[in-house]
């Protein structure tokens, strides 16, 4: 009966962590459809009311909801016309069953506001991220951009039908 218990408790704290992967892969989906289709009420919920975003040169960093708030509507979605963020590679790395970094690249595509050249960001997102009242939510970002490029010439159009 021992046995099984404890199999029992394995499993259970595997489904957790499998399911707790997936939530917090979510989290970086979530942040990109709500920064790109410009839905806030999606965009604010990743976050702890606590939290930090660190986006760097030559953006800055924000603290709390407050802050994400003044990012996104008064520094970032005035600054960018249209965005399209793709994430990939994410490592997650658990310090327990409720506490977790991760770790995933972004390119971003989009074109600058009163501009038609496209705009191409590569970057890596540093999250912090815990669950609370049984739900993720990132407690800090760090962004470390690599490249943010102008592509000359190449405005970014709608398929042509």
């Amino acid at each position: 009966m021992a046995d099984d218990s404890a199999t029992l408790a394995a499993l259970v704290a595997r489904i957790d962590e499998l399911e707790s992967r997936q939530a917090i892969i979510d989290l970086t989906s979530d942040y990109c459809h709500g920064f790109d289709k410009r839905d806030f009420d999606r965009f604010l919920a990743i976050w702890s009311k606590d939290c930090v975003w660190n986006i760097g040169p030559p953006f800055g960093s924000f603290s709390g909801h407050d802050g994400i708030r003044e990012a996104v509507q008064d520094v970032l979605w005035p600054a960018w016309q249209e965005s399209h963020h793709l994430s990939t590679n994410h490592v997650i790395r658990f310090q327990d069953a409720d506490n977790a970094t991760c770790v995933c690249d972004v390119d971003c595509v989009g074109t600058l506001t009163g501009d038609t050249d496209c705009q191409i960001v590569g970057a890596t997102y540093t999250d912090t991220v815990r669950r609370q009242d049984g739900r993720w939510k990132i407690i800090q970002r760090d962004v470390k951009i690599h490249y943010f490029n102008p592509i000359l010439g190449v405005p970014l159009q709608a398929p042509q039908g």
